[in-house]
């Protein structure tokens, strides 16, 4: 396997009474923070309705951020497939993959929320079946195809890009509980994003999930490449358990409220989570439905995952106002000094050779200490030669 890649997953999820000009522009501030630390991904959300998730356009906000970055790629996170022209929003991505020179990614969904499919006059029901329809003509396009296709929800007539891809960037399928985003990430040979990874409802399918991508693409001639798969789970760090809690006093209670509101967050076959807020952040610990701790804690979490999956390619956080943005950027900022060197094994050698030196004792000091003694020992004596001349 391949070193672990590490990003965030970035709906976003901002607490409503933050100035909204100030959240977006936090959220462009926080993906440069990450570009810098050195994590590899960015997938950005697109969401219309409920007050938290307010950026509209993924794509707007990756040409925005790829200006403001060097090396970070940036996907779609997800684009909401039926609300779109499937031809105006292939065309859109392969632009970006133009303007960004290959670090535009392509997440696709069928819309998170029912109420944005709700004002558009979409049922809840067709959202997965439009995602699959447009999915296909997206994927012909990016080939290069002539695509003539009609539904009863969109037309292409001889449709086909003016422009190739500039790369062959990466797309990959939303999933979660259901093997419906593993079918099609099989069927097309594409990456696979599990949203929502730590949940105990979607955790216990993570292997099912992909052994059904893994045969579904083994039917369509593809290979479900481990690398692509990306796992997504909640997470906050500090330097201590006490520490990482009192921080996501500031916010974690609020968007696990507002996540009941929109998506199933806990398994049915279980007892309800507790609703004492110390007493939540253990449940949620013990369960690993998130972390809210140290960095020790983190990396267990991703070692958890492993054993679960057999291997995967990137771990991403979940963007939301857990802790206050200055906690919130400390968090990512410790991940990066402690975790991810630690999970791809780049701190041992350096810890093997500062422990190499440590036990030698005095020998390294004996041998400068003897060499400078030499030397000025060998000064000494030239100096005393020249004044006997």
């Amino acid at each position: 396997m391949s070193p672990l890649r590490f990003g965030i997953f970035l709906p976003p999820m901002h607490k409503t009474g933050i100035n909204p000009t100030l959240a977006l522009h936090r959220d462009l501030e926080l993906i440069q923070h990450l570009d810098r630390l050195g994590y590899h991904e960015a997938w950005i959300g697109e969401h219309h309705s409920a007050g938290s998730e307010l950026i509209a356009s993924p794509e707007v906000m990756i040409a925005a951020a790829a200006m403001r970055t060097t090396h970070i790629k940036l996907g779609t996170g997800v684009s909401s497939l039926p609300y779109h022209q499937p031809f105006i929003l292939a065309d859109r991505m392969v632009m970006l993959d133009h303007l960004t020179k290959g670090r535009a990614m392509f997440g696709a969904g069928p819309g998170q929320l029912t109420s944005d499919a709700a004002m558009l006059g979409i049922d809840p029901n067709d959202q997965r079946p439009r995602m699959a329809e447009s999915f296909d003509v997206i994927m012909r396009l990016f080939r290069g195809e002539t695509v003539t296709s009609k539904t009863d929800w969109f037309t292409c007539d001889n449709a086909v890009l003016q422009i190739r891809p500039y790369s062959d960037f990466d797309v990959a399928v939303a999933s979660s509980v259901s093997p419906s985003g593993s079918k099609l990430a099989g069927r097309y040979g594409t990456g696979l994003l599990s949203i929502a990874a730590t949940e105990p409802a979607a955790f216990k399918v993570l292997d099912y999930n992909f052994q059904i991508w893994q045969e579904e693409a083994a039917l369509y001639g593809h290979v479900a490449d481990r690398t692509k798969w990306r796992l997504m789970g909640p997470m906050h760090i500090a330097e201590t358990v006490e520490q990482a809690k009192e921080n996501c006093r500031y916010g974690l209670e609020w968007v696990f409220t507002y996540l009941s509101h929109i998506i199933p967050t806990s398994d049915p076959t279980q007892p309800p989570p507790p609703t004492d807020y110390d007493e939540f952040i253990d449940y949620a610990n013990e369960t690993g439905r998130m972390v809210i701790g140290t960095p020790e804690m983190a990396i267990a979490q991703i070692e958890r995952l492993r054993e679960k999956t057999g291997g995967f390619g990137c771990y991403m956080m979940l963007g939301a106002d857990l802790a206050d943005w200055h906690q919130t950027l400390r968090s990512y900022e410790l991940f990066a000094e402690q975790v991810m060197p630690h999970v791809n094994g780049q701190a041992a050698p350096v810890q093997a050779s500062y422990d190499r030196i440590v036990a030698a004792g005095s020998r390294w000091v004996d041998a400068t200490l003897n060499a400078q003694l030499t030397e000025i020992a060998k000064h000494e004596e030239v100096r005393a030669a020249r004044q006997s001349e």
